[in-house]
């Protein structure tokens, strides 16, 4: 009987108590309560391992060869940093033999810097028996101590190159086709890849071809002379390049022959080529226009676009001649605007406006003579009429004010 009676008084008060929280909130706000309260479930596959964190190279680890490349290479902290991947050393005597020699033979600390941090290895050369009798042999055949340095510190590779094996096998190649030291430095200050790849994989088959194809001796070395590069592409588009030039028209023996061959080589030349083409075309030059001028100066087609907008602009619209004119003579195109065109123009547009001279002088007569014979045929002939024409000539006067 108790029992029971204690029973139904927990039965009330749990009822009390239910009824209590059932006036605060209600049955499905609670359940949604103790929803929240549940913890939600975490997968383990979810989760990005971790990955193990692997330390940078920082100059407390190589102390001693971060410092000298700040101190003696003149390297800044994040390349020198860099460059001490690449090498180690924990005493100066071998390094600072390699400067010494460097700076013997007029590298400055510019130049330094740039040859450490291209070629840091050379910092543990034999400069004796390595560095040396590289930089005697390039001076032996003309390299002046300027241009050692500066074609060095740009390309230091040719330094890592074997004298005996590389260096010598490719000069006696060159000076059998360029004749002269003089041109074969020409060409190693182009580019020193003349002197990195073995002539026999891509230079030899190249002058052989252009020897096969007609092209004299004279040609060849002008070409090796100031466009390298051109002989060096890989033989087979090498040949592609020189039949294309042929079936333009143009004659083998003549120096046109291989400047058209160095315009149209490699890709980045050919495009070049097309965005010339299509900038003549927006003046107006038909494609027999473009192909003339190419014929008789193939640089025509290598001018940027700027140059030939500026010029075209100034010739068609200033001085009112027509834009196939231009064509006529092309090299007018490489002459400076401020320096030479406009000067000569504005002589030419006062004398004409003064009627000293008549119309029918054209721009080639104008812009083709050296500076001495126009000035004696257009500016001193004149100087009683015109006492201001030297001044307009060199740009102290404007035509406004004549």
């Amino acid at each position: 009987m108790a029992v029971t009676q204690n029973f139904q008084t927990l039965r009330m008060d749990y009822l009390s108590i239910s009824s209590a929280l059932s006036f605060y909130r209600k049955p499905a706000q609670l359940k949604g309560t103790l929803a929240e309260l549940k913890p939600p479930l975490v997968s383990l596959q979810d989760e990005t391992p971790l990955k193990p964190i692997v330390p940078k190279t920082t100059s407390k680890q190589r102390p001693f060869t971060v410092t000298y490349l700040i101190n003696s290479c003149g390297l800044s902290l994040e390349s020198a940093i860099s460059v001490s991947d690449k090498v180690q050393f924990q005493s100066p005597e071998r390094p600072d033999s390699v400067l010494t020699l460097l700076r013997n033979y007029g590298f400055s600390k510019t130049q330094i810097s740039n040859l450490i941090r291209k070629r840091p290895m050379l910092l543990l050369s034999q400069p004796e028996n390595t560095l040396l009798p590289k930089l005697e042999f390039f001076q032996s055949i003309g390299l002046s101590s300027n241009e050692l340095a500066r074609t060095l510190s740009s390309d230091p590779t040719l330094l890592t190159r074997s004298l005996e094996n590389q260096i010598m096998p490719t000069y006696d190649f060159l000076k059998s086709v360029l004749l002269s030291d003089e041109k074969i430095v020409a060409a190693l200050k182009r580019t020193t890849w003349v002197f990195l790849e073995d002539p026999s994989k891509n230079l030899m088959p190249n002058v052989n071809y252009l020897r096969e194809s007609g092209v004299p001796q004279s040609c060849v070395s002008l070409l090796l002379t100031h466009f390298p590069e051109a002989v060096m592409q890989k033989h087979e588009p090498f040949v592609e390049t020189v039949r294309e030039v042929k079936e333009m028209g143009f004659d083998p023996k003549k120096s046109t022959f291989v400047l058209a061959v160095h315009a149209l080589s490699g890709k980045g030349n050919k495009s070049i080529w097309e965005r010339c083409y299509e900038v003549y075309k927006r003046w107006g030059w038909s494609n027999d226009d473009i192909l003339s001028a190419f014929r008789k100066h193939p640089h025509s087609m290598m001018l940027s676009e700027k140059k030939i907008m500026k010029s075209m602009g100034y010739f068609v619209n200033e001085m009112g001649w027509a834009s196939r004119a231009i064509a006529e003579c092309p090299v007018v195109l490489f002459f400076s605007l401020e320096k030479r065109i406009i000067p000569r123009c504005s002589v030419f547009l006062v004398l004409l406006s003064k009627g000293l001279i008549k119309e029918g002088f054209s721009l080639t007569t104008v812009l083709l003579p050296v500076e001495k014979r126009f000035l004696e045929r257009f500016v001193m002939r004149y100087q009683e009429e015109v006492p201001e024409l030297l001044s307009v000539y060199q740009g102290k006067v404007k035509l406004e004010g004549l």
